[in-house]
């Protein structure tokens, strides 16, 4: 009888996921803390009933004279990696308590997976029980570091994200803190690195008539004015882009009404002024229609987010100056629509580019490659100690990798090892792909031209072959090419982001970033 009083005590004490308290009102959900406390699986030696409560928990628990505890063995099974379960009333400052599970305690780099399997628990099961705060309309969470400050801090920030900005019901804004721990430097790290990628989310989610060419350099300009001593921004209009003989950008252009921008930017971080900067470069394409050789309607919508390569870069530059990194970069993102019109490019047209080489363009909805043709072209005038271009380029290299990683194309092992080692931390992969001579002579056997803007085989390899095109236009010995396409968007493959434009891999180029900057 008193084991079934007990019991009874704890259902009425716990809901799982998003179950609603019967006894704190919706005024006081809303206008109080509410606290996500991590717990860790138990080894497999050990006795069901086991609890390794991190740090912050178990002081939490100590608290309550082991209640907290108690409550979480009665209310069902051991909470697995990434679960969660909210109890209600435990606490004054804290009408709702979040406990998430976070797998095996100190799992550490996983070679297969290629990422820090500790951290990227921690940003799933801090976001899950963050989210379910949210939907409590619970207003202020307090996180649980749960050893890794930056970890919480992203899984929180990003796992909040939601656009909702076009609708009239809004989910409620959640403001984070730091809980039982000291690392808050740590902590805003995390902070200033999951906004860099929310606004990449944020620009890649909005509608295209929203964010136009005009429009995303403005927004970029806006996000960088409060760093105006280290950072300058040129808006190039299209006289200026005509000027600079940038054909294959300008014939990707012309379709549209909207007039393209050529952004530039220059963040000056090192305390070098001569330092060679760091090159990204990002395809910024604001809607692709795919122009005279038209997508198919369904899911043409998406093609909002084919800037996607232009919002990372630009993002990450906004990321770097807010972290004051050591480091000099340029950015540099052409941007344009794709559209038809009588004025747009017609397949079988031959354009220029920047360096003078010949494109026959077969198909324009291959129109990416083109306008970073001409951008990776005028980037060598900045002499850049590497260059990295970053693109939705092809939906081949979502069929290679889907959204698991993005795909790497390099001339550089170097350059490679520093991509990789930046994604095995902060769990957004990149996965090396070949740039083989094999894909080169696909794309120089043109008819009319030196090059034609698809391969000679049509699909196959497409990633490929649009890999050895961008190739023709690149000189220095450290040239990376991101194909992104793959990594867009997100279903639910990855826990802490929701369904949407994922801002992908935002948070690697800001840590391959500050590992050149302390690294060299």
């Amino acid at each position: 009888m008193t084991m079934f009083l007990v019991r009874t005590a704890a259902r009425t004490a716990v809901r799982t996921n998003s179950c609603r308290s019967f006894c704190v009102s919706h005024t006081q959900l809303s206008d109080r803390k509410g606290l996500v406390l991590g717990v860790f699986e138990k080894e497999e030696e050990e006795d069901e009933g086991t609890l390794h409560l991190t740090e912050a928990a178990a002081g939490f628990d100590k608290s309550l004279s082991g209640k907290l505890s108690e409550l979480l063995k009665l209310s069902g099974p051991a909470l697995k990696n990434g679960k969660s379960r909210v109890f209600y009333g435990l606490h004054k400052d804290f009408p709702c308590v979040a406990l998430v599970g976070l797998g095996k305690n100190n799992a550490g780099v996983c070679r297969t997976e290629n990422w820090d399997t500790s951290k990227e628990n921690i940003r799933q099961a801090v976001s899950a029980g963050c989210r379910l705060l949210q939907d409590l309309e619970v207003s202020h969470v307090e996180v649980d570091s749960c050893g890794d400050a930056q970890s919480a801090a992203e899984g929180a920030v990003l796992g909040l994200f939601h656009y909702d900005q076009l609708k009239s019901k809004k989910k409620t804004k959640v403001t984070t803190q730091l809980h039982g721990s000291a690392d808050v430097v740590g902590w805003e790290k995390g902070i200033v690195y999951a906004e860099g990628q929310n606004l990449a989310r944020l620009l890649m989610e909005a509608p295209a008539n929203h964010i136009t060419p005009t429009a995303f350099a403005k927004t970029i300009e806006e996000k960088l004015a409060p760093h105006a001593d280290r950072v300058t921004i040129h808006k190039r209009p299209q006289a200026w882009i005509e000027e600079q003989q940038m054909g294959a950008f300008l014939s990707v252009s012309k379709g549209s009404e909207e007039p393209p921008v050529f952004l530039e930017l220059h963040y000056n971080g090192s305390p070098d002024s001569k330092q060679p900067p760091l090159l990204l470069v990002g395809k910024g394409i604001t809607f692709d229609s795919g122009g005279i050789s038209l997508k198919p309607s369904a899911s043409m919508d998406a093609m909002r987010a084919d800037m996607g390569g232009a919002a990372t870069v630009c993002a990450s530059i906004v990321t770097a100056a807010s972290l004051k990194l050591p480091v000099n970069i340029v950015g540099l993102a052409p941007l344009c629509e794709n559209m038809p019109s009588g004025k747009a490019t017609k397949p079988g047209d031959v354009v220029k580019a920047k360096n003078g080489k010949t494109i026959q363009v077969d198909n324009t909805d291959a129109e990416g490659r083109l306008i970073l043709a001409d951008a990776l072209c005028y980037g060598h005038v900045f002499n850049p100690r590497a260059i990295v271009n970053v693109a939705t380029l092809t939906g081949a290299m979502d069929v290679a990798l889907g959204s698991a990683a993005a795909g790497v194309f390099t001339n550089s092992d170097w350059l490679w090892e520093q991509l990789h080692r930046a994604s095995v931390v902060t769990g957004d992969r990149v996965w090396r792909m070949p740039l083989f001579q094999h894909y080169t002579k696909q794309v120089t056997d043109s008819q009319l031209a030196d090059l034609n803007n698809i391969g000679k085989y049509s699909r196959s390899g497409g990633a490929c072959t649009a890999a050895a095109f961008l190739r023709e236009f690149v000189k220095a010995p450290h040239w990376a090419h991101l194909d992104i396409a793959g990594v867009m968007s997100n279903k639910d493959e990855v826990p802490y982001l929701r369904k949407g434009m994922s801002g992908r891999p935002t948070r690697t180029l800001v840590e391959f970033a500050a590992g050149l900057a302390h690294n060299g």
